[in-house]
C-alpha cells in the first residue's frame, strides 16, 4: 500500500504515473490528513512532498515515524543543503528525491527502498561514514569508562554486581554465595559508591551492557 501526500495536484499526478504496479494507492492533501491516514491505513510506503511538512521539518518526520514506526518515507523536495537532507535521514526517512525526478525513476526508487536500502545522494555518504565513526568512538569511550569503574570492584563485589545484572534478588544472591542478605546489601552500598550510581536498576543495566560487550 502506498500513500501519496502533497497539496499539489500536478505532483500527485506525476507520482501516480510513477507508482504503476503498486497498489492500492491513497492520497493525502494536508499534514493533518496525512497523520490520520497513516494511522488508519498503515501504508508501507509514503511519498511525501517536502512543502507539506511543518516549519520544523525533521520534527515533523519524527512525528510521522512515531505514528507508524515501520513506514518507509521518501521525501520529494527542491534543492536543499546537505545538512538539512542529513537531518531528515537521521529523523527517519529512507529516501530523498528532487522534485524533477522522472516518473519512471520513482518506480525504481520504491523498489530499492522496499529491498531495505536507502536512496541517498553520494555527496552524503561521507557524512554517514563520519557519523558511524563518531558513534563507534563514543560507544568505545563509554565501554572503556564502565570497564575502568568495574576494575575498582573487589572479586566478591564483581560477583554480586554480575548476579544483579542477571536479575537475581538479594536473597538469591545470598544463597548462591553462602552469605547473609545483610552482607549482600553492604556490598551493594559499596558497589554503588564505587560506580557512582544510585540504585539497583542502574547497576543491572550497566552490568548487562558490560556482559554484552565482553
Amino acid at each position: 500500500m502506498i500513500l501519496l501526500a502533497s497539496s499539489n495536484e500536478a505532483i500527485l499526478f506525476r507520482w501516480e504515473q510513477g507508482v504503476t504496479g503498486f497498489s492500492p494507492i491513497y492520497f493525502a492533501h494536508s499534514f493533518v490528513s496525512l497523520t490520520e491516514k497513516l494511522v488508519k491505513l498503515e501504508p508501507e510506503i509514503l511519498l511525501l512532498d517536502y512543502e507539506l511538512l511543518n516549519s520544523d521539518h525533521h520534527q515533523s518526520i519524527g512525528e510521522l515515524v512515531t505514528l507508524r514506526k515501520d513506514i518507509k518515507i521518501i521525501v520529494f523536495s527542491p534543492e536543499m543543503s546537505n545538512e538539512m537532507e542529513w537531518k531528515l535521514f537521521k529523523a527517519g526517512i529512507k529516501g530523498c528525491c528532487r522534485n524533477n525526478i522522472r516518473s519512471e525513476q520513482i518506480n525504481h526508487v520504491i523498489k530499492v527502498i522496499l529491498q531495505g536500502e536507502l536512496w541517498i545522494r553520494r555527496t552524503l555518504t561521507n557524512q554517514i561514514l563520519n557519523e558511524l565513526v563518531k558513534v563507534t568512538r563514543e560507544k568505545n569511550r563509554i565501554e572503556q569508562a564502565v570497564h575502568d569503574l568495574l576494575e575498582n570492584l573487589t572479586r566478591r563485589e564483581y560477583e554480586i554486581a554480575t548476579l544483579v545484572g542477571r536479575g537475581e534478588s538479594n536473597k538469591r544472591i545470598a544463597q548462591q554465595l553462602a552469605i547473609t542478605e545483610r552482607t549482600v546489601k553492604a556490598h551493594l552500598t559499596e558497589i554503588f559508591r564505587k560506580l557512582h550510581i544510585s540504585d539497583r536498576i542502574k547497576l543491572a543495566l550497566m552490568m548487562r551492557d558490560a556482559m554484552k560487550s565482553s
